[in-house]
């Protein structure tokens, strides 16, 4: 098409964004720059201090606030004449639901985890709308983020440059004063003896700051929230050490400062429970104190300083616990801190560039040019980006072998019961079925459920649809599985007042259903979703895949495997696990 064609395409397209974090603001940035009209942003979490080195689009004053609100706000400065429409909200809310999907030409994806890019993927198919995808994949679990807090703000904050921009404290709109320390917490007084102060920074960082946090209940609505700590809960007053620290008990047999040996702790692979990295953390914090207190204002973390490197294990792991998040040993902790790679804004910005494009493609319908696009840590064959068609869907691939099925139904009149007899167990044949409505579990069949669940579920079965505790209504997606059968499916809920009751005697209709759909896997969805990567040293940045070849996210292969199948020490992630006889023919 040529350019004016091109910039009608973007001019009426409405587009959806799912994340607003380092390549979601990229991604703003660059739709609002390309001359899009129309943006919708999704985005349940809140700015923090550790997000500002790489989303540019936030300030120290926006910590705190709703990312999705604030970018809005951020990119209103230099493209006073966008639409966005920003949500602070979980976008597996029943309010995004498939009538929400179809008001939009295009999705973008910029989210962190699979089952959320799962969900999305599964309404976009519901909703036929195309789909972007994006993201970024490198340690697995969470504790990484806590080594993070530990080493760049906590050590930072206590040892480094006091005037630093570095508020450790998030005061919270919400909070109580009775929560709130003074604001010199971070000083110690001139009576204050190390013991004294150590104890007062576990409280703050550990247990008031916390509290802070949690005051914020917008946050917490849809995850677990975490449990403050403070010392009293940890250590009784007769377990803490009073006594103070002998430099020759804390030398460990190169002569460097250590808290272990006066611990009595020698095994670095040993992982601690909360008492102990209380006790190393409290003192670490009066070693430094004590022992380097010159140092005090002027250190960076070094991963070769043993103290160091101690005070941030105990301080990520006290607040791992805290999240519920597994605690690992000191040297885990100490391999993460001295090799962590954020996030590079210019990386993030290439990938939202690669979206963009893609996405203009698919609004101009020409799929035959969409691409799956790597952009690599070391350039392959002189090349930076790696552009790849998309192959054929896998068969093997949960998401591919979805078929999308339409229960067409009265919603105000049918009840559960109708549903689960006549549709569940009659025409799906699940034989112990579990239905689910977003997160609620409505319906649940067992030998080991508890007398109250099953009386619940047994309540549930005559109550109407739109009256169940979540109302299933046109736009509701179902999850229907059954764990001894392994089948799962998802019905796509579509209201209608009227039914011929000779022609549809059950009073409610199935569509896109077949025994062979269900049982070998074939889709019959023809809609499209595109992907783009990025490969760090930590990990992928993924962004799209187009014409009807939908997979999700598989740890198989490299596009590093491309050049070298050999390269056992290549640690980066493809999103397919083709034969890579096919791979080398389409590169080549």
């Amino acid at each position: 098409m040529d350019s004016d064609s091109k910039a009608e395409a973007i001019k009426r397209a409405k587009v959806l964004m799912v994340g607003a974090g380092g390549i979601g603001c990229e991604l703003l940035k660059t739709l609002a720059l390309s001359g899009f009209q129309e943006v919708h942003i999704i985005d349940m979490d809140t700015i923090e201090v550790s997000n500002l080195n790489r989303q540019f689009l936030f300030r120290q004053s926006h910590v705190g606030q709703s990312k999705a609100k604030v970018a809005r706000d951020a990119v209103l400065k230099f493209v006073p004449q966008i639409k966005i429409t920003p949500y602070h909200a979980n976008v597996k809310d029943p309010d995004f639901n498939v009538e929400f999907f179809k008001q939009f030409n295009v999705v973008l994806n910029g989210l962190d985890n699979l089952d959320a890019r799962r969900h999305v993927n599964r309404l976009c198919l519901a909703a036929e709308v195309p789909l972007v995808e994006s993201g970024t994949t490198g340690f697995l679990g969470q504790f990484i983020h806590c080594v993070v807090w530990a080493k760049d703000l906590l050590f930072a904050k206590l040892f480094g440059d006091k005037n630093q921009e570095n508020d450790l404290f998030v005061p919270s709109n919400n909070a109580s004063d009775s929560v709130k320390p003074t604001d010199n917490i971070i000083e110690r007084g001139s009576d204050e003896d190390p013991e004294q102060y150590s104890r007062k920074i576990y409280d703050y960082v550990f247990g008031y700051n916390i509290q802070a946090a949690l005051a914020n209940e917008e946050t917490w609505k849809n995850r677990s929230q975490p449990k403050p700590t403070f010392l009293r809960d940890v250590l009784p007053e007769k377990d803490i050490l009073h006594n103070g620290i002998l430099e020759s008990n804390c030398l460990t047999d190169d002569l460097s400062l250590s808290v272990m040996p006066f611990l009595g702790m020698s095994n670095p692979q040993e992982v601690w429970n909360l008492a102990e990295n209380s006790r190393v953390f409290l003192k670490a914090l009066q070693l430094f104190l004590e022992k380097r207190e010159k140092d005090i204002g002027n250190l960076t973390f070094d991963k070769d300083d043993q103290l160091a490197v101690e005070f941030v294990t105990a301080a990520a792991n006290i607040r791992a616990s805290s999240f519920g998040i597994p605690l690992h040993s000191l040297f885990d902790a100490k391999g993460i801190a001295g090799n962590i790679v954020h996030a590079v804004a210019t990386t993030n910005a290439i990938i939202a560039g690669l979206i963009v494009i893609e996405a203009i493609k698919v609004l101009q319908a020409d799929f035959q040019n969409c691409r799956m696009t790597y952009c690599l840590e070391h350039p392959s064959r002189k090349m930076l980006l790696m552009p790849v068609e998309p192959y054929e869907a896998n068969k093997s691939c949960y998401v591919c072998s979805e078929t999308p099925l339409l229960l067409v139904v009265n919603t105000r009149t049918s009840t559960l019961r109708d549903v689960v007899e006549k549709i569940i167990k009659n025409k799906l044949g699940m034989n112990l079925p579990m239905v689910m409505q977003g997160t609620t579990l409505i319906y649940e069949v067992g030998d080991d459920l508890e007398e109250d669940a099953v009386a619940n579920y047994a309540l549930n079965l005559d109550k109407i649809l739109a009256d169940l505790p979540a109302p299933v209504t046109s736009g509701t997606i179902l999850t229907v599985e059954d764990f001894r059968q392994e089948l799962k499916c998802h019905l796509n809920i579509k209201h209608r007042d009227d039914f011929d009751e000779e022609k549809e005697p059950d009073g409610m209709v199935l569509l896109g259903w077949t025994d062979r759909a269900i049982s070998n896997g074939q889709s019959t969805s023809t809609d499209h979703q595109v992907a783009v990567g990025s490969t760090e040293s930590e990990g992928i940045k993924v962004a799209t895949e187009v014409s009807g070849m939908k997979r999700e996210l598989n740890n198989s292969k490299t596009p590093q495997d491309v050049e070298d199948d050999n390269d056992e020490d290549d640690d980066l992630v493809l999103l397919d696990n083709h034969s890579e006889t096919n791979k080398k023919q389409r590169l080549h």
